[in-house]
């Protein structure tokens, strides 16, 4: 039997077509509206399509409603195989009995418009191409009399889901963290709000609010456009295999309070691809090394810069001795460096020649960094250090697309004159 709150029954019993969803972050969202729209098609008789910001997303979404499935008992069968049509998309598909189908794709224009039914928006501030989305998925509503639910936590003001909280077709909930443990969510309140040491994040994230973005470095509208769904966070080991590929890394080094994350680029042309990341917490020094170089074996992988600052210097300076200056280069964080890095990365977001995966840690270490103006007129570039880290994801990044850059200049060569020799005769 399914334990649910006040607010996730009442979720559940809203008869309403249309519902627009703010809710905090680890309230439910995923779970809640996945039930509900298993048991609205089990009761309409009608396709159910569930998008989703990522493939990562997509996979979850659809465990938790084969978890839903076992624990009512109900009989369904798992397709997890197969991309929709025409696309590199993997589709995962529940089939129930009389035919019904619940179908989830990570969100794209093209998946929106493949078919008629009822749809649950998961994340919805998260997904890119927000507006190319809604006008596929929108007019195929209204002609089918179909159901649309929409959940997410806020993510700025740039996006669609900001936009349609005063829309007057949707029946509209906000449910802050403190809202919803009042309604029975298991959470310490103070716990939580001890654990996040940024207001910023907490008011965004916990407290629903839509808060500007004028002192973020990355607006989470920038990062957005550089999210590729098809993409992971897992390191791809057929890149790393495959000749000719171009291969560069960045490693951000942490030890206790922050992560050790190595952040793994391709680059094709002017184009910048993830190809994966590692994130190390709480390992030995040692530890950390052995898994780096399992990485930099690989002869795609040309090269890597890593964070020599404080800490991270006895990790560069074995990695050099170990691959050699050519392939390892220790930077030392100074506030010019990382203004030259953060700049760098900033700018081949803003041209399109970025993409990275779906995923909100991700978003929000890069979101995190924030740009501020000294009393000097000196600018600085800084995160919040909380439970989630010290923008350790953005700073791998940056590093990583540091070491992709291309050498200036043309390679040349200088002659030091006629070779001469100690020794006289033939020989």
């Amino acid at each position: 039997m399914l334990a649910l709150t006040t607010y996730q029954r009442t979720a559940l019993a809203c008869e309403a077509r249309l519902t627009w969803n703010c809710w905090a972050r680890q309230t439910g969202k995923s779970f809640t509206f996945s039930l509900r729209r298993l048991l609205r098609g089990l009761r309409r008789r009608r396709t159910q399509v569930i998008l989703s910001a990522g493939e990562r997303q997509s996979r979850e979404v659809m465990d938790k409603l084969r978890r839903h499935c076992r624990a009512l008992r109900i009989w369904y069968e798992w397709h997890g195989h197969g991309c929709f049509r025409g696309t590199s998309f993997r589709q995962l598909e529940i089939r129930l009995a009389g035919g019904l189908r619940i179908i989830g794709l990570p969100a794209n224009p093209m998946t929106a418009r493949g078919y008629t039914g009822d749809v649950f928006l998961d994340e919805f501030a998260m997904h890119r191409n927000d507006d190319a989305i809604w006008a596929a998925l929108y007019p195929t509503i209204l002609r089918g009399d179909g159901e649309l639910d929409i959940a997410s936590t806020p993510r700025g003001q740039q996006n669609l889901f900001h936009r349609l909280r005063d829309h007057a077709a949707f029946t509209a909930t906000t449910l802050p963290l403190a809202a919803a443990v009042a309604q029975g969510l298991k959470v310490d309140l103070q716990a939580a709000r001890d654990g996040i040491a940024d207001d910023w994040t907490w008011r965004q994230e916990f407290e629903c609010e839509f808060l500007d973005e004028a002192t973020s470095f990355m607006t989470s509208e920038l990062i957005r456009s550089c999210q590729d769904a098809q993409l992971s966070g897992e390191i791809d080991h057929a890149a790393l295999k495959r000749r000719g590929a171009e291969l560069y890394a960045g490693i951000d080094v942490g030890r206790r309070h922050d992560r050790t994350v190595v952040w793994l680029w391709e680059r094709d042309g002017s184009a910048h691809v993830t190809r994966g990341l590692v994130v190390l917490q709480g390992e030995s020094f040692t530890r950390q090394e052995e898994t780096i170089a399992r990485l930099l074996a690989h002869p795609s992988l040309r090269r890597c810069c890593i964070d020599a600052t404080g800490m991270g210097m006895p990790l560069a300076e074995r990695l050099t001795e170990r691959f050699g200056e050519h392939r390892v280069e220790p930077i030392t964080f100074t506030a010019a460096i990382k203004c030259e890095l953060a700049g760098r990365l900033r700018m081949f977001a803003e041209r399109g020649q970025l993409s990275i995966p779906v995923d909100e840690e991700i978003a929000d270490d890069w979101h995190a960094l924030t740009r501020v103006v000294t009393a000097a007129g000196h600018v600085r570039l800084d995160a919040e250090r909380s439970a989630d880290g010290h923008a350790d994801r953005f700073w791998a990044a940056a590093l990583g697309i540091h070491a992709a850059r291309s050498p200036t200049g043309e390679i040349g060569f200088v002659s030091g004159g006629r070779l001469s020799f100690a020794r006289s005769g033939a020989w």
